[in-house]
């Protein structure tokens, strides 16, 4: 793949990332001011950093798609490069934050609102970027981590392997063990509920619906395994081919790591937002609100002309005729 046809996907993808991720984001904003759940909070901010990895990598586009190729500062090709590891690594940790949640409203769902207040959430939230920038702008403060710079601004071309092994290891596998310990844990969960509602079935105190509760556990378990298997299926190629080229440098070309394999844990930050207004009925049913408002907005003078119209009921009834007017 050549630079123009790099930037070309790369300037598709940034569009689609940061629209998705807008549109889910107002919905959640709508969600979480008609609801007040302090849990939405987590994936609304999931929602903000995917947005962000969109707008930052919107530089890397104007390079490549740029007839006139000229060579950045180091320093300044070190701050973009950090813009765009911050974000991601905002959303990877929020997602571990999404699945801790839900998993705190399975296993103590009676204290669940009592621990989960407002100002724990904003609190987590501010630790989780405050713990991203840190681990984006880490070659910033550690110079040991630092290429020596060509010209090309890439990530590999101003970061050594070494950083992309500190990040696997600070942030990648502890993400990675979270996720799988936590969702062991809710199908550990989820399963005992089932089977408790399947005794009280058998002994005839409830009847053959499933109770709400133990369909929202089933929910969260469908969406939180989703989420995983994206999040690996999207970055674990990036992370593994990174850590083989810290150790071989001759075993893979830069070029399939920054391009392919770069893009693909990228398309995590858009499959993120998609599986939120496919899977969650709250969140499409705002997004189908929210494009009905803004068509309405958009052309008014159709649904002017098409009117508000009741749906119709069934067939109009009939009126009962009385014995005398018949003979009539």
């Amino acid at each position: 793949m050549d630079g123009f046809a790099f930037g070309v996907v790369l300037a598709v993808l940034a569009s689609l990332i940061i629209a998705t991720n807008t549109l889910v984001a107002v919905a959640l904003f709508r969600l979480i001011q008609k609801n007040g759940c302090t849990g939405l909070y987590f994936v609304l901010n999931l929602a903000v950093a995917d947005s962000l990895v969109g707008i930052t990598i919107t530089g890397l586009v104007t390079d490549e798609l740029s007839t006139h190729r000229h060579s950045l500062p180091k320093m300044f090709c070190i701050l973009r490069m950090a813009f765009i590891i911050s974000p991601s690594a905002a959303s990877i940790l929020t997602m571990i934050m999404v699945t801790f949640d839900r998993y705190l409203a399975i296993k103590q769902p009676f204290q669940y609102f009592r621990i989960m207040s407002g100002l724990v959430v904003g609190a987590c939230i501010v630790g989780l970027w405050l713990a991203a920038c840190f681990i984006g702008f880490l070659p910033v403060i550690v110079q040991g981590f630092q290429q020596s710079y060509e010209g090309k601004c890439t990530f590999f071309g101003v970061f050594r392997s070494t950083y992309m092994l500190t990040i696997f290891c600070i942030g990648f596998f502890p993400a990675l063990f979270i996720f799988i310990y936590l969702y062991c844990d809710i199908l550990k969960i989820a399963s005992l509920h089932v089977q408790h509602i399947r005794e009280v079935v058998q002994v005839g105190l409830s009847g053959n619906s499933p109770s709400p509760h133990n369909t929202s556990d089933l929910k969260a378990v469908r969406t939180v395994a989703i989420l995983i298997g994206c999040f690996v299926l999207s970055w674990s190629p990036f992370f593994i081919a990174s850590i083989v080229k810290a150790v071989c440098q001759k075993c893979l070309p830069y070029d399939v790591i920054e391009r392919y394999l770069w893009l693909l844990g990228l398309c995590n930050s858009l499959l993120n937002p998609l599986i939120y207004a496919y899977w969650q009925k709250e969140v499409r049913l705002q997004i189908y609100q929210l494009c009905l408002c803004v068509t309405r907005k958009v052309f008014p003078l159709f649904h002017m002309e098409s009117g508000p119209r009741v749906p119709s009921r069934g067939p109009a009834p009939i009126r009962a005729i009385s014995h005398p007017q018949l003979q009539e």
